[in-house]
């Protein structure tokens, strides 16, 4: 066993964040900005609001979460990449997961899943206050 420390290459370090590749060939940006066009628009539809995906951000908060959310992320994930193709990490699954629950809050309001949820219509725990962690 070595002690050297293993460390990315040049590669990964200096990679660029705010390209992907769709099936391997060239990366492809998502957004092709030009002068005239802005890169994001100013507001956002219901129909528009999607997960920030693999780019630099500026903000970031920490979510606790229980080792069998957390197994059933790992899962997900997993199960993302081996029948759906797409390698993705935790924080882009729980980008998309904030950005359907909101997108669904803004189009459903009352009615929408995350009211519902916290109201505890359908929620195991969640009136309980257990989404904060104990210590």
């Amino acid at each position: 066993m070595s002690r050297r420390a293993s460390l990315p290459g040049a590669s990964e370090l200096f990679r660029r964040t705010d390209e992907h590749v769709t099936d391997g060939s060239e990366p492809v940006s998502p957004r092709a900005a030009t002068p005239e066009q802005p890169e994001r628009p100013l507001t956002r539809t219901v129909t528009t609001r999607r997960g920030s995906g693999r780019q630099k951000h500026d903000a970031k908060i920490t979510v606790y979460v229980s080792g069998d959310e957390l197994l059933a992320m790992e899962h997900a994930r997993l199960k993302l990449r081996g029948s759906h193709g797409l390698v993705v990490d935790r924080g882009r699954i729980v980008r998309e997961a904030v950005a359907v629950v909101l997108a669904d809050f803004e189009e459903h309001g009352d009615d929408s899943v995350l009211v519902r949820r916290l109201r505890g219509d359908g929620a195991d725990g969640a009136e309980h206050g257990e989404d904060t962690p104990s210590r």
